[in-house]
């Protein structure tokens, strides 16, 4: 293989055809399921589907194959096939559903307004990863440009993954063997260190969410006539938060959503932390001063990819400041999202969460936990000499640097359903989402000259894959 032939092709096809389409994709408000009731109303999820389905059709790889899949009430799920050598098959994943817009966009972008500023594009969903489908097909487009083999390759792009994947099985199960004998998996919805080599994403954390709500009247009612007699809803929120959580440092305090973490997930998480030091914590936009949690890099990727957490994401019953009266308010509802170790089981986490947080309700009051989202974390099988050695390789060629490997602190649920199909398959998860990227929230951005760089690295693996 001539790298550099490689990396070029992918740059040119990346100016040429990619950026464009990826500007069109983020102007689509195609928010997933779970943060859209009328999405299918709304068509937005089949534009963006349309839009990738378009493209896919028009590139030059005799026998690709493209369909798009759709079962009732189910967002659609993008499919392609380019067979290949051997009777072994690699899958790609990625998505085409977003998050919702978040306030805080600085002025000139927005989360539907594409903005181009030197290496970066703004908007919601292309590094989150609606680029992935584009990467895929010109990984394989470079690869035939000279000749090289690869296996039978197949695509899944699904629409409902921003919503804990929760229409991929019924999927899964209509493919059912179409998928093939699949030895290597190719997850683009990853995240990166930093910008300067390939990262390969070893874990994923879990996910157990939803609503806490404590209720004190059926009513709102004068503070000045109810305050020091009628217990506040607030107060009674924190006292069940401290529950879960130490306030002090923040950790997690029952044992249930703990795990030990292997040693091998330790020593990657010390390397980590010995390339990116600083950079651990330096990449967020503290406010004022505001300090890091942990001061030891190390700690910190152990922190994000293998200890739970919890975060207050949302709130009801709350008014805004400007319309907040002298009320003893008869409600608070806080939407919990407390991240768990990739060992820990999402459904026994809500689980979990419900019998804690609703057992012996404070002064009496009226307590419901309502989970609306459990999500399985994952852990990476061993990573097999080849795949290791192709992973370095790759980023030699285009980063001029070894590949890493690390924990993630997100969750895709596909990769735990994967590797219970396909247990002896070997994992590459990867992705564009570095330092400043922001996923999920403001100012989010791809970095073009990495994407162009992981496409490429993309296509090297695949090509070491049909070599074993």
């Amino acid at each position: 293989m001539d790298a550099r032939a490689v990396g070029q092709f992918v740059s040119n096809q990346w100016d040429r055809e990619i950026i464009s389409r990826l500007i069109e994709y983020i102007r689509i408000p195609c928010k997933s399921p779970h943060f859209d009731a009328r999405w299918q109303a709304d068509g937005h999820i089949e534009a963006a589907v349309a839009l990738a389905e378009q493209w896919c059709r028009s590139q030059p790889l005799p026998g690709l194959r493209v369909e798009v899949l759709r079962l009732p009430r189910r967002t659609p799920l993008l499919l392609f096939e380019l067979a290949g050598t051997g009777d072994r098959t690699v899958l790609l994943y990625g998505h085409l559903d977003k998050q919702p817009e978040m306030v805080g966009w600085r002025d000139g972008t927005g989360p539907w307004t594409p903005v181009l500023e030197g290496d970066k594009l703004y908007g919601r969903g292309a590094a989150d990863d609606g680029y992935a489908v584009f990467a895929a097909l010109t990984a394989l487009c470079a690869l035939r440009s000279q000749g090289i083999p690869h296996a039978r390759c197949v695509g899944l792009i699904e629409c409902c993954e921003e919503s804990g994947s929760y229409d991929l099985p019924a999927y899964l199960a209509q493919l059912g063997s179409r998928l093939g004998k699949v030895d290597l998996v190719i997850g683009l919805d990853s995240g990166c260190g930093n910008y300067d080599q390939l990262w390969m994403t070893t874990s994923l954390r879990g996910l157990a969410a939803g609503t806490l709500t404590v209720e004190v009247l059926t009513e709102g009612v004068h503070s000045g006539d109810a305050s020091g007699i009628v217990p506040s809803s607030f107060r009674i929120a924190r006292r069940l938060l401290e529950r879960l959580e130490d306030s002090t440092s923040g950790r997690i305090l029952p044992a249930e959503f703990h795990c030990t973490i292997p040693p091998e997930r330790v020593e990657q998480a010390r390397q980590a932390g010995a390339v990116l030091g600083e950079g651990m914590w330096a990449r967020f936009p503290f406010a004022g001063g505001t300090r890091a949690m942990v001061r030891d890099p190390g700690e910190a990727v152990l922190n994000r990819t293998w200890r739970p957490f919890l975060g207050v994401i949302g709130a009801d019953g709350i008014p805004p400041i400007c319309d907040a009266g002298n009320v003893l308010r008869p409600k608070t509802s806080l939407k919990l999202s407390l991240r768990i170790p990739p060992l820990v089981d999402g459904a026994q986490a809500v689980r979990d969460l419900k019998r804690i947080l609703e057992a012996e309700p404070p002064e009496g009051s009226k307590v419901a936990f309502e989970s609306d989202q459990d999500a399985a974390g994952w852990n990476a099988p061993a990573t097999a000499p080849w795949l290791q050695a192709a992973l370095n390789a790759a980023s030699q060629d285009h980063y001029g640097r070894p590949a890493m490997m690390s924990g993630e602190g997100g969750t895709i649920p596909f990769m735990a359903m994967l590797g219970e199909h396909f247990p002896a398959a070997q994992f590459l998860i990867t992705g564009v989402l570095g330092p400043k990227s922001n996923a999920h929230g403001p100012n989010e951005f791809l970095h073009i000259s990495y994407a162009k760089r992981l496409t490429a690295c993309v296509a090297q693996v695949i090509a070491a894959h049909a070599r074993q």
